[in-house]
Parts: C-alpha cells; structure tokens; sequence
C-alpha cells in the first residue's frame, strides 16, 4: 500500500511540476511576442514563482495599465530578491505605487534610485503656487470604443486615433484592434460626431496613429508601425514605428511616403508640426539619446527635403520616457514624461525658450496614470488631452484659466541684502541650555503666524544656528531644538505642518568672524545665535529674514 500511494505522490508531483513547467513557458512565450494579458494569466498559474517570473508578471500588468497587480508584484519580487533586482523594475514598482496612491513608499524608492529628494507632498505643494495655469476638463462623449488617443486640431474638426475598427487585426499587447485614424466633429457638449474613417491610403492593419496638419490642411504627417518585428534590448521582439507624410490632392489623401529617418531597427513617432510648417518634433529612441524616447526637431524644408534631426537636449530628455510632443502656435512645447519628477507615469509638461527648463502642468491635469498627446489653442485656452486614468485610453476636452498666484510682499534687509518677510521685531530670546519660546519672543511669532495666513502659498523653513562657543555636536543639537520648537510654536498657531520644515545648523554659519570661543563680545557671538526663516514659493523666489536669538551654551559657563 505504502509503494502505491509513493508511486502516486510522485506521479503527482512529477504532473505538477511538468504544469509549472508548461505555464512559464507559456508565459515566456506570450511575454517574447509582447502579449502581456496572456503572458500573465500563464504567470498567475505559477505556484513557486521565480525572479524572473515575479519580473514578466510584474511587468505584465504594468503594460496593460494594471497597476495595483503591478505593484503587488513588485512588492514581492524585492521582498524576495532584494539586491539582486534591475534598476528598471524599482522604477516600474515606484510608479505603480504612485498610480495607486502609495506616494510615501514611491518616495523612498525614487529616492534610492535617483539620489535626489523626492517628496510627494512638497513637491505638489509647490507646483500648485507655481504653475501657470489650472484646467478644467471632462471626458469627451463617446462610447464606441474601448481605446481613444491622440486628438489632434484638423481644419474646424479633429482626427484622432481609436481602435473601434473592429475589422482590423486584434493586436495581441491588449487584446484590441489595431489603431485608425478618424476625424469628427466636435460639438458644444464635448462630444464627438460625424465620425469618418481616413481612406486606406492612411489607414492599414498596422497601427496609426498621432496626426498633424500643415495650416492650410494639404500636408498630414502620422506614425505607422513597421511590418516587421525586431528584438529590443529585452530581447522581446516588437513592431517599431515609423513617419510618414501625405498630401491632400482634390480632397484624397495621397503621396504617402516614410520619412527617410525613419528606421525598422528603432521607433520616430508622435509628429508635430511647427504653425508655420518650417520645424517637425517627434519622438524617438534612436540611438545617440538619453535613453528610452527622447524628444527630437527637425528642419523641413521648402523644397520638400529634411534637415538632421536634433535632440532638444537635457533640459527636456531624461533616461526614461519624453513623447507626444506638440508644439503651439505660441511656440510652447508640451510633451509627456515619466523621467521627471510628477504624479506618476506619463504627465504632461511644458517647456519654451531654449527648452533647458520644464514645467510640470500640475495637479488640475495630471493624474498618477499616464495622461499624454496633449494639444491646445492657445489663444483660446482650450485644447484636448488622453488618460488611462479610468482604465483605457480615453480623450478628454479642457479649458484653462490663470492660475492666481498672489506674490507675498518683502523688504530688503539693508545688512544682509536679503529680501525679508516685513515683520515687526528681529529677535527672539531662549534662556540658558532651554528651547522653550521665550514670552517675549511670541509677539515676533505672531507676525510671522499673521504672514503665513496673510499668504497662504507661501511655506516657510526655519533654520537655526548658535555661536562658537561649546562643542560642534552641542551647538548642532541645541540648534536643531530651538529650530523644532519654533515651529510647534507655529503649528499651535494653526499653522498647517506641511507649510514648514527645520534645520539646525550649529555654529556651521556665522555672519561674522568669531569662529572661536574666547575672541569675541558677548554682543557679537549674540549676532550669530540667530534663525533664519527662508520662505519659498513667492514667484519661484527664495527670501530669507533672519532673526537674532540670544542662544546660550552650558560650555560657555
């Protein structure tokens, strides 16, 4: 009997093994061809996942905008294999949390990685006193299809990419038809109508997608996938994408011709054409960039030819994603990103001038989902956007308004040049080897109290510093509790907490000479025992008011 239930057991074990066996390569399979929601089904049947497993699944969900999976999938993959993880996957583990809410955790990852500081919380703080503009937007009606993006502006109608062709080939990445391009109508309710198919000259069973026209409707630039597929660096083997233009001839797309940068063993996409027709950007990631897709300009020139295609540069690209580029007729540049710092995923930015510095659009817009192929009417504060926010590509219609930044008001200080917060009063006092607010000191709080409601953007740092005399490590500690309790002060003031942070800087910054003990007056160590109150926030500036304290040290005595 014994010899039975052995045999059965290792049958068993041996079907259950050949299963596992079976799903992964399964799942290898579907994940090579980039069939990511068959490629994680097979994953999901794997009992005793391994790295690479944890990897493809994980990554599965995160290309199918499935994020909440994605991120449990990563959580366990670095509970498992910590240290020995790619820098990719934290990336992809850090936006998926962002997209499902979880921005501390996000924080501490982007952290890592990147060596820069990274705070949710801050950071949209000071976004919302500093970008330009608030949106108000809502989902352009239509319910026709289960993919829409990349609206762009067409004569008095917009073309768009969809995937509602149901006669295209399913394309096996989300299970939906390939993308067409259509124009339509748009109504004052913000919904599309008279929806028409582009001709077969445009449309194939490839994918196309992102259309731009010339001012005068004649000349179309669009991305089309490539026929044949070639491996990446995943070794995964992909369609890349290719530009192409065509010409309006009697009212019939024709001419159509591949640009000749375009390229099977890399992918340019997403055109935009300059109002005056003289510059095409696009993205690519050709070889020579930042990384990933960057974004590129190029000359087109009058006699139909090309110039070399340029990258915009750092200001711009990072070693992730930049693309959807469209450039306005103001000359503005917007283009989506996960490189920068945002709300997670793809968001939109702007930029202009000589493209070095870029602006994130803010909160009214972005979301922690990819929010892309954004376009806009300047002089009418209007324009449309895409978002997987609600779980697949839809198009959204905004307008915009000013975004009402009142600028605080400050004063120079005449010793140190600084601009000051215009405040009654310049010192506060702390008794010997105490942190405790002074009576006295409380009047000069108050004014800074009635500021921060006066000026409710602004938020305020404290830092605070002591003389020379005593020992580094006590000075730098004393300093940190006088600069703590300053701030308890302001926060039971009803100061939000979020508006303020400290720092103690010891005897690390002195205002003048007496870097030692035993070489000044007590009037003159009194100057650097002092807290400097830095407001941010103001216009983008940094203004400093410092306030004299008569800081004790016990070593002084």
């Amino acid at each position: 009997m014994k010899n039975i239930y052995s045999t059965l057991l290792i049958i068993f074990v041996s079907i259950t093994a050949f299963g596992q066996k079976s799903d992964i390569r399964d799942g290898n399979k579907y994940f090579a061809q980039a069939a990511y929601i068959d490629a994680a089904d097979a994953y999901e049947s794997v009992n005793n996942k391994t790295q690479e497993v944890l990897q493809n699944l994980g990554d599965s969900y995160y290309f199918t905008n499935q994020m909440n999976n994605a991120a449990e999938v990563y959580e366990l993959l670095f509970l498992r294999h910590e240290g020995a993880v790619a820098p990719e996957y934290q990336f992809r583990y850090a936006h998926a949390l962002m997209a499902a809410g979880n921005y501390v955790k996000a924080d501490e990852l982007m952290n890592e990685l990147t060596g820069e500081s990274w705070n949710h919380e801050e950071f949209v703080s000071e976004l919302d006193t500093m970008v330009p503009h608030k949106f108000n937007y809502d989902q352009i009606m239509n319910n026709q299809s289960s993919s829409d993006f990349g609206i762009g502006f067409y004569g008095d109608r917009v073309a768009f990419a969809s995937t509602r062709n149901q006669e295209r080939p399913i394309y096996p990445w989300n299970k939906l038809p390939t993308l067409d391009l259509y124009s339509a109508q748009m109504d004052d309710e913000g919904e599309m109508t008279d929806i028409v198919l582009f001709s077969d000259e445009i449309n194939t069973d490839e994918h196309e997608s992102s259309a731009t026209f010339s001012q005068d409707g004649k000349v179309m630039f669009f991305d089309r996938t490539n026929e044949d597929r070639v491996k990446n660096e995943n070794d995964v083997r992909v369609a890349n994408i290719s530009l192409y233009r065509a010409e309006n001839v009697d009212g019939e797309w024709t001419n159509v011709t591949k640009l000749p940068f375009s390229s099977e063993d890399y992918s340019v996409e997403h055109p935009s054409l300059s109002a005056d027709g003289s510059k095409l950007y696009f993205s690519s990631d050709m070889p020579g960039g930042s990384g990933s897709f960057d974004i590129y300009v190029v000359d087109v020139n009058e006699d139909g030819t090309y110039g070399t295609p340029q990258n915009l540069g750092p200001g711009v690209n990072t070693a992730h994603r930049e693309q959807f580029p469209f450039i306005s007729d103001e000359d503005v540049l917007y283009f989506t990103s996960d490189g920068h710092q945002g709300f997670g995923n793809l968001d939109i930015f702007r930029t202009e001038g000589d493209f070095s510095e870029v602006e994130n659009l803010g909160a009214s817009i972005n979301s922690g989902n990819d929010d892309f192929a954004f376009v806009i009417k300047e002089s009418e504060e209007m324009g449309y956007f895409a978002s997987n926010r609600r779980g697949t590509d839809n198009l959204y219609q905004f307008t915009r308004e000013e975004n009402e930044i009142i600028e605080a008001p400050t004063v120079t200080d005449e010793t140190s040049g600084q601009d000051i917060i215009p405040i009654d009063g310049s010192k506060i006092y702390f008794d010997f080897d105490k942190a405790t607010i002074k009576p006295e000191s409380k009047p000069v709080l108050d004014s800074v109290v009635t500021y921060m409601n006066d000026y409710p953007n602004i938020k305020v740092k404290v830092e605070s510093h002591a003389d020379a005399r005593g020992t580094d490590k006590y000075n730098m500690d004393l300093s940190k509790r006088r600069a703590a309790s300053t701030v308890d002060y302001l926060v039971s003031k009803g100061i939000d907490k979020a508006r303020l942070t400290s720092e103690g800087y010891g005897e690390s910054r002195p205002v003048n000479d007496c870097t030692e003990p035993n070489m000044c007056t007590e009037a003159q160590y009194a100057k650097n025992r002092r807290s400097v109150f830095v407001v941010s926030n103001n216009k983008g500036s940094m203004n400093n008011t410092e306030m004299d304290e008569d800081m004790e040290d016990p070593e002084e005595n």
